[in-house]
Formats: structure tokens, sequence, C-alpha cells
């Protein structure tokens, strides 16, 4: 169970993994060992995330996710593939939380009167500034 708060579980059985080789150095055993691991997760038909967060999920990770509407996270970080798979679900809480997590409405409010005096103030300062630079007969 992939546990991303105390609302969203997600069970293992609807994730499918595929190891490939990895690239990069890794000394004679590595022809020999599949240990890139590939998630695949078919997000558009999950029901074990609310809909708003699936929503916002396949929004925010778009390029991730193909026609089918299958989301694909690949990990080699790791020379074992059994920490390339933690490694991967690991990533997969990451971009859930950050789909579940949602942003207050901003509350507008007033600039203040001495922020208003501030603000004045310094494009005076800075209409001085560039008067003073111009030539005698530019006015």
């Amino acid at each position: 169970m992939l546990v991303i708060n105390q609302r969203i579980q997600i069970p293992l059985r609807e994730f499918r993994f595929t190891f490939s080789r990895s690239p990069g150095p890794g000394g004679q055993n590595v022809n020999k060992v599949s240990s890139k691991a590939t998630l695949h997760w078919a997000v558009s038909a999950t029901t074990s995330l609310p809909e708003p967060v699936r929503q916002r999920f396949i929004l925010m990770f778009a390029p991730r996710i193909n026609q089918r509407g299958d989301l694909f996270l690949a990990s080699s970080r790791f020379r074992d593939a059994g920490r390339n798979v933690a490694d991967c679900l690991e990533k997969l809480r990451a971009m859930i939380a950050a789909a579940a997590a949602t942003r207050r409405p901003r509350r507008q409010t007033k600039p203040t009167a001495a922020s208003n005096r501030r603000r004045l103030q310094g494009k005076r300062l800075r209409s001085e500034k560039k008067r003073s630079r111009r030539a005698i007969g530019d006015e």
C-alpha cells in the first residue's frame, strides 16, 4: 500500500514494474543485470485518488502520461532493482502529494497608506535621477 496521507492510499496491485539494463558505469555486472525500474500506472482508470486530485495530477504531469492514460516513472539511481522500485514509489508519492495540496485563494487587500507613500517616493526619486542625467537643452 502506497500511503500518501490519511485520505489517499493506493494499493500496490495498481502498479506494474518492468526492469531493464541501467545506463552508465557499473563494471562487468552492468551488462547482465536489469536494475533500472520503470513504474507503469493507469492513472486515468484509478479509483484510489479522489476525482479533483486525479484531475490536478493529470494536468500537472501531462507530459509523463501517454495517450491511454498511463503514467511512466523510471529510476536507475541505485545498482539494485529493489531500491529503484522504492525510489519510483517515493517519486510518485511526492507527485501525488503535490497534486493533493490545494492553495488557499488569495484574499485581496488594499495597500497601506505608508506603502503607497513609499512607492510614490521611489518613483519620484527615479524620475529625478533620470531627469538629472538629461542634457540641459532637452527639456
